[in-house]
């Protein structure tokens, strides 16, 4: 099946701009060292750490820089006291925005976010509010202009075979959905195959998407989310406004 990904278009344009910003080696360093600290520093016996590694390969990471901040969160386990606390609300036009954070400051992690909604006509709700609109899955994207497969049908086979869920092609990538806890098997199996993989990620996937035509919604709602974009604190951001 092939068409047009809104959300891929909506992650893509995030990672771009995090990766413009150099904010995207700061997320996954802070990634590196709570799966360090939860499962050592060994990523043979770490899937988390093996997830976060192929994330950081996938954006690019030097492997020096990967293996520093392997051994700096190793070396120093009990200075890492990130707290991972995730926000649900509602921006303009009833648009749901989950927001996944890591910090070592609660209260201004809170204040940041919660103004970010407030400055873009939007409110943060309790928790379970709006996270049900969305499907927690795996998600494997692979660029075209990286990896051409020759046979479809065999590409699929290698996913499906590994706990894929479903595979579909897009104009220009592949895209695989897994469970959650399926995805590093997945990863691991295409790797396996030597096919580079543009990210591996567990990601939330809304069931719907909201249609803004109003020019004061479409203008809060950016700025909502190019405040939550240039907060450090945040991690993910995830909404289901379709933009296109």
């Amino acid at each position: 099946m092939s068409g047009h990904s809104k959300f891929a278009n909506i992650k893509h344009k995030k990672e771009k701009n995090d990766a413009a910003k150099g904010k995207i080696f700061t997320i996954i360093g802070k990634e590196l060292a709570v799966a360090v600290k939860e499962g050592g520093a060994d990523p043979d016996n770490n899937s988390k750490l093996r997830d976060v590694i192929a994330k950081a390969k996938a954006n690019n990471m030097p492997n020096d820089t990967i293996e520093r901040g392997i051994r700096r969160a190793a070396g120093d386990v009990n200075s890492v006291n990130y707290e991972t606390i995730t926000y649900e609300g509602y921006g303009p036009g009833g648009v749901a925005i989950i927001v996944d954070t890591l910090t070592d400051n609660r209260n201004r992690t809170a204040s940041n976010v919660r103004s970010a909604f407030t400055k873009g006509a939007g409110n943060i709700g309790t928790t379970g509010c709006v996270s049900y609109m969305f499907d927690r899955k795996g998600q494997i994207e692979i660029d075209k202009e990286e990896y051409e497969a020759e046979d479809f049908d065999e590409l699929m086979m290698i996913a499906l075979e590994a706990g894929a869920e479903d595979i579909t092609e897009e104009d220009d990538s592949y895209e695989i959905l897994t469970d959650p806890d399926s995805l590093g098997a997945v990863r691991e199996a295409l790797e396996a195959e030597n096919i580079p993989l543009a990210s591996a990620e567990v990601t939330m996937i809304p069931q719907n998407y909201v249609t803004l035509t109003n020019e004061d919604d479409i203008y809060h709602i950016n700025r909502t989310l190019d405040m939550l974009d240039e907060d450090d604190d945040v991690q993910n951001v995830y909404h289901n406004w379709d933009e296109g």
